[in-house]
């Protein structure tokens, strides 16, 4: 089963693709190391604990699929309580961002969170996320319609 979670956001599409795709936007409202190249290939890191990189990160991780400025799709590391279940190579998850433009200048993000296993370890970690992508996309939106975000899960 896939996470799903949509928001709506006061800003143009163009404006949410830069907070997702800028390292230097991306670490306001989610980690404070990004290193984002948003092209097919490119990197898509990030880095929750800066004292100390080799945790709490998404290092290896690729975009697997992109069409800018309207949507992309990224690699999926866990956070290190749950690398041994969601963190090795041929196991990663994915995660879709989709921006639509609506009335007055805003935005429907839609994110969807794919490739899940069935194992009660598997359960947790995506009930987690259920959790946690909930934080991030507030975030994103405060940081993008109030210039204040609150980073996630460090």
């Amino acid at each position: 089963m896939t996470i799903k979670q949509e928001i709506h956001i006061d800003a143009s599409p163009h404006t949410v693709w830069n907070a997702w795709t800028n390292p230097d936007l991306i670490t306001v409202w989610f980690a404070p190391v990004a290193r984002v190249e948003p092209v097919v290939g490119g990197r898509f890191e990030l880095y929750f604990d800066p004292a100390d990189p080799k945790r709490m990160n998404t290092a290896g991780c690729r975009i697997i699929a992109m069409n800018a400025p309207n949507q992309f799709t990224f690699e999926w590391k866990g956070p290190d309580p749950f690398a041994d279940v969601m963190n090795n190579p041929g196991q990663l998850t994915w995660v879709e961002i989709m921006l639509k433009p609506c009335a007055g200048d805003t935005t429907r993000l839609q994110m969807k969170h794919s490739g899940w296993g069935a194992s009660s370890d598997w359960q947790e970690a995506k009930a987690w996320h259920v959790e946690a992508w909930k934080q991030v996309l507030g975030s994103l939106k405060s940081a993008v319609e109030s210039g204040e975000g609150d980073r996630c899960c460090g």
